[in-house]
């Protein structure tokens, strides 16, 4: 366990549950402004802790946006909104270099990116020079204006969103760029309940819920620190190669796969399940990964990195019905 390797495990299982308690004070936070949307809260504080970026995907109206700027309200965090559209510039995003003639020097203003929680609003409606501008930016996290280099700030989470339903006037982002993002997350609609109590609390013209902080950047990343030293065990780790191997040749274990695929997930999927598996383990107060943390991440670790082919989507088949079977059929440790 790295560093923590003097430790019984009961010890560091002690100091994880001492040090993960500020996950459940965000998640009670953002309950008080998101109703529902749990699957998206988790995703979001796993991706705080891997340092990874999410991709959604829902129809407008579910709190994708409402969720970025409640998470930023714990934690005091700066926020950024950026609307992409396809007259966007990658200066409109990035900032650019400013001439003062009474100093006579060029200075750098910084652009929107620079904040903690980017909202990429929309991101197929920007042109390819836009897109990979940020997508650099989210990988390299750093920005160069003119000869200087200034880093993003800590933490740095890019959310961008997805329209499914309108696709007329978008740019679909190239297959390189989508496996950039740790999850990709299916946004749905509220339970009839939850769209009930979206409406007692959003339903009125003053002062709406807000958060407050319950949590800084030093105990995020002092939680990173323990996540590290979270122990995958090797079967585990044969079980996330199986996994994503068999995305790229689903026919080996399912006949009814063969022709489905035209290409699956790369090594970056692997590294995401064992970075997103101890951050799952972590938040679950465990020091070791479960093939169970893995299976459950799968679907939004996986389901933007496998390219169907036209066969499988004339059937109308889904990377979600091939993740599926493949859960299904590889052996589980």
């Amino acid at each position: 366990m790295g560093q923590f390797n003097v430790m019984t495990t009961q010890e560091f299982n002690e100091q994880i549950a001492q040090k993960s308690t500020w996950v459940s004070a965000v998640k009670r936070e953002m309950s008080k402004v998101v109703v529902g949307q749990q699957e998206l809260i988790n995703r979001l504080i796993l991706s705080l802790l891997c340092k990874g970026h999410v991709l959604l995907e829902g129809v407008p109206g579910l709190a994708k946006t409402l969720s970025v700027k409640a998470l930023a309200g714990t934690m005091q965090a700066a926020f950024s909104r950026i609307q992409f559209t396809p007259d966007l510039l990658p200066a409109d995003l990035l900032g650019t270099m400013i001439y003062n003639p009474e100093e006579r020097r060029f200075s750098a203003k910084k652009g929107p990116v620079f904040a903690n929680l980017i909202l990429a609003d929309e991101i197929n409606r920007a042109p390819a020079k836009v897109q990979s501008a940020l997508l650099e930016a989210m990988q390299e996290r750093q920005v160069t204006l003119g000869e200087t280099t200034y880093p993003l700030p800590n933490p740095f989470l890019v959310l961008a969103t997805q329209n499914p339903i309108e696709q007329e006037g978008t740019y679909q982002l190239p297959e390189a760029q989508l496996d950039r993002f740790l999850f990709k997350v299916m946004v749905d609609y509220p339970t009839r309940d939850e769209e009930l109590l979206v409406l007692e609390m959003m339903s009125r013209t003053d002062t709406l819920p807000t958060t407050t902080p319950v949590v800084t950047v030093e105990e995020i990343d002092e939680s990173r620190r323990l996540m590290n030293a979270i122990f995958i065990d090797p079967a585990v780790q044969r079980y996330i190669v199986d996994l994503v191997r068999t995305t790229r040749m689903p026919e080996k274990i399912d006949r009814h796969l063969e022709g489905m695929v035209r290409a699956g997930a790369s090594p970056r999927a692997s590294i995401n399940f064992a970075l997103a598996a101890k951050a799952l383990a972590f938040t679950r107060q465990r020091s070791y990964v479960t093939p169970q943390d893995v299976k459950d991440l799968a679907h939004d670790i996986l389901r933007h990195r496998i390219l169907l082919s036209y066969e499988a989507e004339a059937a109308n088949k889904t990377a979600d019905n091939v993740i599926d079977s493949i859960l299904s059929k590889v052996p589980v440790p």
